[in-house]
Parts: C-alpha cells; sequence; structure tokens
C-alpha cells in the first residue's frame, strides 16, 4: 500500500536550511538523492547524506535532507538513525526518533526533514556525501475518542511546544 512520496525541497528552501546549520558553501541540491529500501524487505527509506560532516564525541549536529514527504492523513514518518552507526559509533538522534507528521508537508520551510545527530561515543563519526545515515519508517497511528484538535502546524523542531 502506498501511502507517501518522497520529494525535494526547493533549492532556495535548502540552501536557507543548509547555511542556518553548516558552513557550507558548495552548491550541493543537484545531488540530493530521494530516499529508498536497500530490498524488498527492509521497512526502512535510507536516506543519504547530501553533504560531507563529521560529529565529535559528545557534539551534536543539524543536517538539512534536502528532503520532504507527502503522508497520507493517519500515518507517520519515523526517522532512526542506521543500526550499524548506532552500534559501531554510539551515533543516536538528539531527538530520540524523529517524527514527522503528515501535516509537516505544509509546513513554512516546505516541511524540509532536518536531522539532529548526537555522538555518545568517544570517537570521531565520519559521514561522506552519499553514505546513508539514516532511515525512515511508515507507521499509521490512530486518536482518542475525545480528540478534538483544530491547531494547523507551521513549522519544525518544537513548533507545537
Amino acid at each position: 500500500m502506498n501511502i507517501a512520496r518522497f520529494e525535494k525541497v526547493s533549492k532556495e528552501q535548502f540552501l536557507k536550511d543548509l547555511k542556518g546549520f553548516l558552513n557550507i558553501e558548495e552548491d550541493v541540491y543537484d545531488d540530493i538523492v530521494l530516499p529508498t529500501r536497500a530490498t524488498t524487505g527492509s521497512a526502512g527509506y535510507d536516506f543519504t547524506s547530501p553533504i560531507d560532516f563529521t560529529i565529535k564525541p559528545n557534539e551534536m549536529v543539524k543536517i538539512p535532507s534536502g528532503i520532504r514527504c507527502y503522508i497520507e492523513e493517519g500515518y507517520v514518518l519515523n526517522i532512526y538513525p542506521r543500526s550499524s552507526l548506532g552500534f559501531k559509533y554510539q551515533m543516536c538522534l538528539a531527538n530520540t526518533t524523529g517524527i514527522i507528521d503528515a501535516d509537516y508537508y505544509n509546513a513554512l520551510n516546505e516541511g524540509h526533514i532536518i536531522v539532529a545527530l548526537a555522538n555518545r561515543g568517544n570517537k570521531d563519526i565520519v559521514i561522506k556525501k552519499g553514505d546513508r545515515f539514516v532511515q525512515g519508517i511508515f507507521f499509521q497511528f490512530f486518536t482518542a475518542i475525545e480528540d478534538e484538535v483544530t491547531r494547523k502546524r507551521t513549522g519544525g523542531f518544537g513548533s507545537s511546544n
């Protein structure tokens, strides 16, 4: 069952977010790759890094993926580090699990998926442009009977308080 579609954010949004988090001068927008599954049995869609970056021990970095995702109502995209990076280097998401809600697609930042990574280990984590570094898995979710939410999303990290 297909319930989502990956897209690139606009070049303007990507470059704005890239400069907001990292001091990257080169234009890497055309090298952004849409997430894919590695095998027919894979649940996760691998995200590849659009840039080279290093995370030093006890450091956190936000990586603009260049990707947004249209998701049908009733589903969510969860982002996790690739298990090999967590196991070998103790890399984790700074927010423990990235939750990409369906209404994030319409946020003011175009629904740009920005990944906050932390290094809990004792050696540098080096990710090269094109390396698979996180994966996204779609889940169906349900709401409570007494749910009466009417507020609309406008932003990303922390935007819903």
